[in-house]
């Protein structure tokens, strides 16, 4: 059963990096869009990165400038570096893996189960 499967979250302070993973497998990524959301308590996912089969890529003005989404085609992976790292980052990451850089998670015909990002000030 193709699956996509998240790593790298975990505690960090303000100022900090973090690099997160989504490896997929029974899935090949290299046809697809592929995107990052997060979503904090009580709050709807929302997105925060997306990149194209051919490699471009599209931020959200909050983290604009600080993480970088990219992706590995021959690795099957997906990445987000997040740097400088701030409090208002804490969330749950997914990726997700689609037919277009949709802004709704739903539209998304994969999605990871989910990494926790904690960012301490």
């Amino acid at each position: 059963q193709a699956q996509l499967v998240e790593s790298g979250g975990g505690p960090v302070q303000a100022g900090g990096s973090l690099r997160l993973s989504c490896e997929a497998s029974e899935l090949s990524l290299s046809t697809y869009f592929l995107a990052w959301f997060r979503q904090a308590p009580g709050k709807e996912p929302s997105r925060v990165a997306c990149i194209t089969t051919s490699g471009s890529t599209s931020y959200s003005d909050s983290v604009k400038g600080r993480f970088t989404i990219s992706r590995d085609n021959p690795k099957n992976t997906l990445y987000l570096q997040m740097d400088s790292l701030r409090p208002d980052d804490t969330a749950t990451y997914y990726c997700a893996a689609g037919r277009s850089c949709w802004w709704t998670f739903d539209r998304y015909d994969y999605r990871g189960q989910g990494s926790q990002v904690t960012v301490s000030s």
